[in-house]
């Protein structure tokens, strides 16, 4: 039977969605300016205690101004416990979080966001399918958000995303998005330098994150005495309805800072992947669903392109960088990491120190500084919500994703009309419920099958 399934468009699914009903009945009111000149206490909120979670409510401590952590929410009192004692030892004056407003379970989220005062912010940093639900009840609490990259998982959770972001605008709430690159002094530099013509007119872009397996990257069968729930969510890089998979979740700041420098973004993708191991050095199976490799071409609307290559297998060349070419030279972007620099700008097309015309000397702190204008914008009411960025940077992943998990060619709106929700009521889930991803009689879960389900990834 053909898992294919005619497009839905956005009046259509919006129409019949009703989980955006608090939110859209919302009154279009702009939030008053309730932190004047960095005077007043900005309490914060943490949902999701990972190690992100974490670095994020440090940044959001190290900032200007008053601020104190006041509640934590997760899905696993482990993850709260080591996260709250890292928080209390690094910043022990700024985290007032008793026993009671450490709060563990699928509802925590709201009683921890009930813990703030409008004004006040939340970070949102739990694998992604659960972003919407979480932002959603953020919007109806008259919180200002930081969320976590990406922001979505498929089709859907996009479309809601983007309606969300609309919404939060309506109401005068701040909002930042995990993506910061766009923050890094030397990458700003480069955008400044492109953008004026330094390197004439883009014909290609290339990025890599080529390394040995990572995180929570690969998976073995679930272990006896957890649910298939909690074992997806806690190996989330796994599986593509926690997270979008690991190319979303590795591969999207090159995606994204790379599209930021063009000024556009792709049209379509094609791709080729593959899952070379299916079984660990230790002779276990692997279940997960990511391919180890990927390598997908984006084009865009000019005709200009865009090449990633994706890599996660141990003794493999490692590569972690992009580079952006031109008809007046060429540049290296990320030097190293998601967005490490020195950025530089060559003339001609390959890396040749005689030729160096430029190369960036500011070093910053890119988590840092999304934070310390996020909190400038809460507190002297600057606008600010990069929704739409998120979802356009997650959209772009998607597309590479899905090319090579289909072996179709893929375009923007194949994935914003795509109705393949990943994770179908997400928002109702708590520790009972069935994982949307059941694993067959052998514990293996459902994984991508190139040229064998049309536009349907799983």
């Amino acid at each position: 039977m053909s898992h294919d399934h005619a497009p839905t468009s956005r009046r259509q699914f919006l129409q019949a969605t009703g989980t955006l009903a608090a939110t859209t009945l919302l009154p279009k009111v702009s939030l008053p300016n309730v932190h004047v000149q960095g005077s007043d206490l900005i309490q914060v909120a943490l949902i999701g205690c990972g190690g992100r979670g974490g670095g994020a409510a440090m940044n959001a401590l190290s900032t200007k101004g008053a601020t104190k952590l006041v509640a934590m929410a997760d899905v696993f009192k482990d993850c709260l416990d080591s996260c709250y004692d890292n928080l209390q030892k690094a910043a022990p004056d700024k985290v007032d979080v008793p026993a009671e407003r450490r709060l563990v379970g699928f509802d925590a989220y709201k009683q921890a966001m009930d813990a703030l005062r409008p004004g006040d912010v939340v970070i949102l940093t739990t694998p992604p399918a659960f972003r919407w639900v979480h932002f959603q009840y953020a919007i109806s609490k008259r919180l200002n958000v930081f969320m976590e990259k990406p922001v979505t998982v498929d089709g859907p959770s996009s479309r809601r995303m983007l309606k969300l972001g609309e919404e939060a605008s309506a109401a005068g709430l701040k909002v930042g998005v995990g993506l910061m690159s766009r923050y890094a002094k030397h990458l700003q530099e480069l955008y400044a330098r492109v953008r004026n013509g330094e390197l004439g007119e883009i014909q290609y872009m290339r990025g890599y994150r080529m390394h040995g397996p990572s995180a929570t990257f690969e998976s073995t069968p679930k272990p006896d005495g957890i649910t298939d729930l909690e074992y997806q969510i806690r190996r989330f890089h796994s599986f593509l309805w926690t997270s979008g998979g690991c190319f979303n979740d590795y591969y999207i700041h090159h995606l994204d800072h790379l599209c930021w420098i063009k000024g556009a973004l792709p049209v379509s993708a094609q791709a080729t992947g593959g899952r070379h191991y299916r079984i660990n050095e230790q002779g276990q199976p692997l279940v997960d669903q990511n391919f180890d490799s990927y390598s997908v071409e984006y084009t865009f609307a000019d005709g200009s392109k865009m090449f990633f290559d994706g890599r996660c297998m141990n003794g493999a060349m490692g590569r972690f960088s992009s580079y952006v070419h031109g008809t007046k030279g060429m540049a290296i972007a990320a030097r190293a990491n998601d967005c490490g620099g020195p950025s530089a700008i060559y003339e001609g097309q390959v890396i040749d120190e005689a030729k160096l015309k430029w190369k960036s000397a500011v070093a910053s702190n890119p988590y840092q500084e999304e934070w310390n204008v996020l909190m400038d914008c809460i507190r002297n009411n600057k606008p600010h919500n990069e929704v739409k960025h998120g979802v356009e940077a997650s959209v772009v992943s998607h597309m590479g994703r899905m090319a090579a998990h289909t072996a179709q060619e893929i375009t923007y709106q194949d994935v914003m009309e795509s109705d393949h929700d990943f994770c179908p009521g997400v928002e109702k889930m708590n520790y009972d419920t069935p994982s949307p991803l059941p694993p067959d009689a052998n514990g293996r879960y459902p994984v991508p099958r190139p040229g064998q389900l049309g536009k349907r990834e799983f």
